[in-house]
Order: structure tokens, then C-alpha cells, then sequence
């Protein structure tokens, strides 16, 4: 039978408090993947980072091949690589070498990079990270189309004749997809390659208001380049907590959430902490909640037990996007080195997406 219905994935940063066995926070984040294809989820994806502590992945790359070997049938992919940091032809390679050694399985997500503590050690200036992203996307759409030799000079990489070694395993190529946060350069680039979209911003304050202006302009872009956008490639990532009951999930959210806000949020990326912890005894979560008949949304956070967090998200963003939208679990808090098969009771980090029209 063939797949109908809502997909599934999750973004994973992935995200560990510093002073974490580094060790252990990958073995779980390996574990967390087998479990999602044991599940039946559809997809994942993997983040680069090269500083700051939480985010502890490097190459994305070399975990998806790893992951791959422990999963049949999951999708893998960047969240994403940061263009900037690598010669497009090496990108290009790799993610061609991972379509055949997946059969079809990986994704390439791209982005210009989130953490300048990244680019300041390469000696990139942070106001240089976007062109770059545009510059190297330009040369891997190219080199994927495998027809002539690509010959391309800028200021920070050149190509020579330069094509692919393998041709891809996908027909016309692995799938595609560009990072969009607040600002519309995110789906202008994805729209002048016809690409997918990966909506990280969906999930801060304003986000979900700007969902509709957004694809309206990656629809304005494609159009432009004689592309056409899918929605059935656009992604919607957004935070949840998934408790066995409401109150639970807001007793977790309460004790936990101003460590990684502070400490991940305000120290680390210098942004804007939110609302002050409450008291202990306060029933509501730590930052500005709106009550739903179908569970407890902060923000553009979902918060509750399964059932709760599924009505609320769903009705929520499908407002705001125009579209069906998927949801799944993600990367587990927990401090044992066992993630277990009850995905209702993991801390989650999630990806929301879309769904075939019916």
C-alpha cells in the first residue's frame, strides 16, 4: 500500500545542555533515529553546528551514514548544511555518494549557517553567510543537472570544467531543501530553484503570522525563474513537549524550559529570553500561553499529551499556512542512554509539515 496521508519528521539540532556526555548524547541521538523508523516516521533531519556546546554534530553527513546502516526506510537529511563552510563541489559529491548509498534515502537541507561563533573561527563575516548560501546553491543546482561542465569563479570558490563524479541516484536529483527563518531570503532562494522549504521560523513569536506572506513570495519567485513550488516540500518546524497528560506537560515545561532559554537562547545566541520563570505553583507554562479546547499552545509551541498537542497544532497552523500539516516527535531530553518506544512520554523538539490534498 502506498503512503497517503500526513508525513512525519523531526528536526534534530540536536540539542544537549552543556556538561552532557558528548558520548552518550550521540548514542542516544543515533537511537532516537532507529526508534522514529521502527515507529513508521517519514523523515529527519540532521544539524551542523562547529561551536557553542549544545549542538554537538559536526557532519551531518557522517551521521545520516550511519543512521542509514541502522534504519530500512526513514528519510535522511541536513538541517541543514551551512553552505558557506564548504566548496559546493564537495557538497555536491557527498549528498550524490549518500543518494546511492541510502537508495534514494538522503536529503540535502541547505542553509547559510546559524551561529557566528561558526563562521568568526573560518574568518567568515556574518553579513557574507547569505550571498555565499546563494552563490554555492547556484553551482550544486548545475553540477546536479549533470549535463555540461560547470565553470564558475567567485570571490571565495572557483570551478574548473568541474562535473559530478556519480550521477545522482534520484531522478532528477535527491531531494532539496532551504532553510527560512524570519526574513523572505530564505524561500527567494528556494523559489528560483523550485526547491522545498524548511520553515525553522515557524516556531518563534511571529512566525506562524508569517507563513502565508512567505510562500506567497517563494510561489512569486518560482514564477520568476520558470519554477514551480510544491507544498507537499515545505516544512513547518515548530517546539513540543508531549506529556501523559496536560498538567504533566506543564509541570515539565515550568521546571525545564528557563534553563535552555536562558542558557541556550540568551547567553549563547544573545537573543531575547521571553517572560520570566513563574512560580511553582503557577499552572500555566513559562512564557505567553493561549488554552485551546484541543490542548495548550505557547507561542508557536505545542504542549500537552498526544492527542492535545496534535488538535491544537494542527488547527493552529493549518490557519496560518493554508495547508494540512503533519506532526511528529523529537529529540528526547532524557538522561538515561535508552530512548524507549513510548514517544508520548519523550521531551520533544518537532517538525510539522504537509499533507497530500484530499
Amino acid at each position: 500500500m502506498a503512503h497517503k496521508g500526513m508525513t512525519f519528521g523531526i528536526f534534530l539540532a540536536p540539542f544537549h545542555r552543556v556538561g552532557e556526555n558528548p558520548t552518550l548524547a550521540l548514542t542516544r541521538d543515533m537511537e532516537l533515529i532507529e526508534w522514529l523508523d521502527y515507529l513508521g516516521y517519514d523523515e529527519v533531519w540532521i544539524g551542523e553546528h562547529h561551536s557553542a556546546g549544545w549542538e554537538l554534530i559536526a557532519s551531518p553527513e557522517v551521521f545520516i551514514a550511519a543512521a542509514a546502516e541502522r534504519t530500512r526506510q526513514i528519510k535522511l537529511g541536513s538541517g541543514v548544511t551551512s553552505l558557506p563552510y564548504h566548496h559546493p563541489l564537495m557538497v555536491a559529491e557527498r549528498f550524490v555518494q549518500l543518494d546511492h548509498m541510502t537508495r534514494g534515502r538522503a536529503m540535502l537541507g541547505c542553509g547559510p549557517g546559524a551561529l557566528v561563533s561558526d563562521a568568526y573561527m573560518m574568518g567568515i563575516e556574518p553579513v557574507m553567510q547569505r550571498p555565499r548560501m546563494d552563490e554555492a546553491l547556484d553551482a550544486i543546482m548545475l553540477l546536479l543537472k549533470c549535463e555540461e561542465p560547470v565553470t564558475l569563479k567567485t570571490d571565495w570558490f572557483e570551478l574548473r570544467e568541474a562535473r559530478l563524479h556519480l550521477a545522482p541516484y534520484t531522478e532528477p536529483h535527491l531531494e532539496i531543501a532551504v532553510a527560512s527563518v524570519m526574513t523572505p531570503a530564505g524561500v527567494i532562494a528556494a523559489g528560483r530553484h523550485g526547491l522545498g522549504v524548511l520553515s525553522i521560523g515557524a516556531g518563534l513569536p511571529g512566525g506562524p503570522d508569517a507563513l502565508a506572506g512567505q510562500w506567497k513570495i517563494a510561489e512569486e519567485t518560482a514564477a520568476k525563474h520558470g519554477k514551480k513550488m510544491d507544498r507537499k516540500k515545505w516544512r513547518l518546524v515548530v517546539n513540543v513537549h508531549v506529556a501523559d497528560d496536560d498538567d504533566e506537560a506543564l509541570r515539565h515545561v515550568n521546571k525545564a524550559e528557563r534553563h535552555e532559554t536562558v542558557t541556550y537562547f540568551e547567553e549563547t545566541l544573545g537573543r531575547p529570553p521571553g517572560s520570566p520563570a513563574p512560580r511553582e505553583s503557577t499552572p500555566m507554562p513559562c512564557l505567553p500561553a493561549v488554552m485551546t479546547p484541543a490542548g495548550v499552545i505557547v507561542l508557536a509551541t505545542a504542549i500537552g499529551k498526544c492527542g492535545s498537542v496534535y488538535g491544537a497544532r494542527c488547527s493552529r497552523a493549518s490557519r496560518r499556512s493554508n495547508q494540512s500539516v503533519f506532526m511528529v516527535t523529537g529529540s528526547s531530553q532524557r538522561r538515561s542512554a535508552m530512548i524507549t518506544p513510548r514517544a508520548s512520554s519523550m521531551r520533544c523538539r518537532c517538525v510539522t509539515g504537509s499533507m497530500p490534498s484530499m
